[in-house]
């Protein structure tokens, strides 16, 4: 095979291939990336035992400046690969491979010799028997993502729990992501009406998750299928693909408290600087734990029983309403909450010291079925 193409359009797309390819893999040609160069395209292939990602150049895009001169395919050491690609001296790239799977790689005065193996050798993607897909805006799709999959686990003790979890109400999605001791969910309106036999739930792995929101562009055709235990999005160049987490996944909807007992009102950003004021000291004791005290109209932040020291620091609010609470929490999971809510003026929301806090905008918003909440559990201390 041989063929030159631009270096930057090469380069961003052979970026966003390399992300779903591991460091180490069980099966050894799972750490190269594939080439495959017909008479009209190339098409770069990364992927891991859990998700992959294909990335097609059309040689009829003249940005690209694709030609294609032979055709062919192969699988080239893909950290390797890329960082030759990365470092090449100037903007047009050559790339012709041999019989024995070397491809030589030239660009202005360099050039490099890398030994590959055959493209027939590397693993097929899933075939995608339905054209039924979901569209769905990508802008808003990707801030759901980042609103939520922190709170996805990271313990493979209970798997289920390290993805995203997507139900179909039909005119919306309910995205979910808990690891048991805090949780947030978002709903977001479908652009059109989904029957719930496109899907009712599924849950999709963090990684998959986070691959997503970081090719995706803002404002870009996005279309999801699922089919036969995997999910596949579509974007305008890039196609990912992935397994579907099995399982049945909790119901947390009734872990969302209905009542409280004590309300405040605080912007998101001032009281996420506050916190993080606080994690300071908490960081530096046996347990990284901040408590907050609400009392005499007033609202407290402190660290105590650190061997270095300690902190309090009163909290501007907008309200204060209920009864007199005291409430411990693990700071960065406070930090990761408020974040998500980008600056708003939130309600926290207590029933007792025990109990789960609800956070979530002190205004709702305007759209319909466009919900963010987060859920913190309290830690216990005596």
């Amino acid at each position: 095979m041989k063929f030159s193409i631009k270096r930057s359009i090469f380069l961003n797309q052979l970026s966003n291939v390399t992300r779903a390819i591991p460091g180490k893999a069980t099966i050894p040609i799972l750490t190269g990336v594939k080439l495959e160069l017909t008479n009209d395209q190339l098409t770069l292939i990364g992927s891991d035992s859990e998700i992959s990602i294909e990335s097609i150049i059309s040689v009829n895009d003249d940005l690209n400046e694709l030609e294609i001169e032979k055709t062919g395919s192969v699988v080239l050491p893909a950290r390797l690969f890329n960082e030759i690609i990365r470092k090449l001296p100037t903007n047009k790239l050559t790339i012709e491979v041999n019989d024995q799977y070397t491809a030589t790689i030239t660009s202005g005065q360099a050039t490099f010799n890398v030994i590959g193996v055959a493209g027939d050798a590397y693993p097929k993607l899933p075939t995608v028997e339905t054209t039924n897909g979901i569209s769905l805006p990508s802008t808003t799709f990707k801030q759901l993502i980042n609103q939520t999959i922190f709170s996805a686990s990271n313990q493979e003790s209970r798997p289920i729990l390290t993805g995203l979890h997507l139900i179909n109400k039909g005119s919306f999605v309910s995205a979910i992501a808990t690891d048991s001791h805090r949780l947030s969910k978002r709903e977001m309106p479908f652009t059109n009406e989904v029957s719930e036999t496109e899907f009712e739930s599924i849950t999709i792995p963090k990684k998959t998750m986070l691959e997503l929101m970081r090719i995706a562009e803002d404002e870009q055709d996005l279309t999801m299928i699922i089919s036969h235990q995997q999910v596949i999005f579509l974007l305008n160049d890039v196609t990912i693909y992935s397994r579907l987490l099995e399982g049945m996944y909790p119901d947390a909807e009734r872990l969302i408290p209905t009542e409280y007992q004590s309300e405040i009102v605080v912007n998101s950003t001032e009281f996420l600087n506050a916190i993080d004021r606080a994690s300071l000291m908490s960081r530096e004791g046996s347990s990284n734990v901040v408590q907050m005290t609400i009392e005499n109209g007033e609202v407290v932040l402190s660290v105590r029983g650190n061997e270095l020291g300690k902190v309090a620091e009163v909290i501007e609010t907008k309200k204060i309403e209920g009864k007199d609470i005291k409430i411990s929490f693990n700071p960065e999971y406070m930090k990761d909450a408020l974040k998500s809510f980008d600056g708003s003026d939130i309600s926290l929301q207590m029933q007792s010291a025990v109990r789960p806090l609800l956070l979530q905008l002190d205004t709702p918003s305007e759209i319909e079925n466009n919900r963010l909440l987060q859920l913190l559990t309290p830690i216990r201390t005596h």
